[in-house]
């Protein structure tokens, strides 16, 4: 199975890049299943039902989110109503919406995808995001329920989300941070067989901070005094994630490579799918 996870989409410029690139990306690349993280969409700060929905056209098979996933007003009354649209697992019982699903990938596979937010260095601090990972995977085991099981584990401190890659390693498929909007080099399949990535990177403009106009950001470091809103970077995005290339028969990792087109970044396609 040939799945693509693309990292955080920051603001309309991210939003859109996704929405005109990806399309030609499902066909070219033959791909069987995509997860989007959305949540810093709708102008950096959380994702509307329109940008969801629009987003789910394009050919994302799901949209994971984390921390923002509220800061639009709306998202608590659409949350429920999506099964493609997922927060956080770790989230006290009740919350609206849910954290996990299983979906169907093009080739007829079953793909269980649960979206997990890390506690270190993170607001709101939810539950324990290993014990909320270990009730998913008991739920539904890998080659069981589920042909393959994906992690979007949305943290900042990198030793969490290494920690949480190592503990899932051999019952799930693929873990890939987001949340830092920061591209890592350490792309690699764990001993037991589960592909994993420090963080996806955002779909944004990189000359900014973190998908953000830098201007007030870097005012804010040098005066401590805020001068104004911040806001998304407008201008051209670089779409940044990761491929992945499951086994039919283990459900485990095969191939991880990342992936990266736009003007900042060097390009970078998989190999394994040119």
């Amino acid at each position: 199975m040939r799945l693509l996870f693309l990292g955080d989409m920051v603001g309309k410029t991210g939003r859109t890049a996704v929405w005109d690139r990806l399309p030609g990306l499902v066909s070219d690349l033959k791909l069987d299943f995509v997860i989007v993280n959305g949540e810093n969409a709708a102008g950096g700060f959380g994702i509307t039902e329109d940008i969801f929905l629009e987003t789910i056209n394009a050919g994302a098979d799901v949209v994971t989110t984390g921390n923002h996933v509220w800061d639009q007003k709306d998202a608590v009354a659409f949350a429920g109503r999506h099964d493609q649209f997922l927060r956080p697992a770790n989230y006290p019982q009740g919350t609206p919406g849910r954290g996990s699903g299983l979906f169907y990938a093009r080739s007829g596979a079953r793909v269980l995808v649960a979206n997990i937010m890390g506690r270190v260095f993170m607001h709101p601090e939810l539950d324990d995001p290993f014990k909320s990972a270990e009730a998913i995977l008991d739920a539904c085991p890998l080659k069981e329920q589920a042909d393959a099981i994906i992690f979007d584990f949305h943290a900042e401190a990198t030793s969490e989300k290494q920690c949480f890659g190592h503990f899932v390693d051999g019952r799930a498929s693929f873990v890939v941070g987001t949340h830092t909007h920061v591209p890592t080099a350490d792309h690699q399949i764990l001993n037991g067989g589960t592909a994993y990535m420090s963080d996806a990177g955002m779909c944004g403009d990189y000359d900014s901070s973190l998908g953000m106009d830098k201007e007030e950001p870097l005012n804010r470091f040098i005066s401590k005094m805020p001068k104004g809103r911040m806001e998304a970077a407008t201008g051209p995005a670089t779409i940044c994630g990761v491929g992945v290339e499951i086994s039919d028969s283990t459900g485990l990792a095969e191939k991880i490579a990342p992936l990266r087109i736009g003007p900042r970044l060097s390009e970078t396609i998989p190999e394994f799918w040119r």
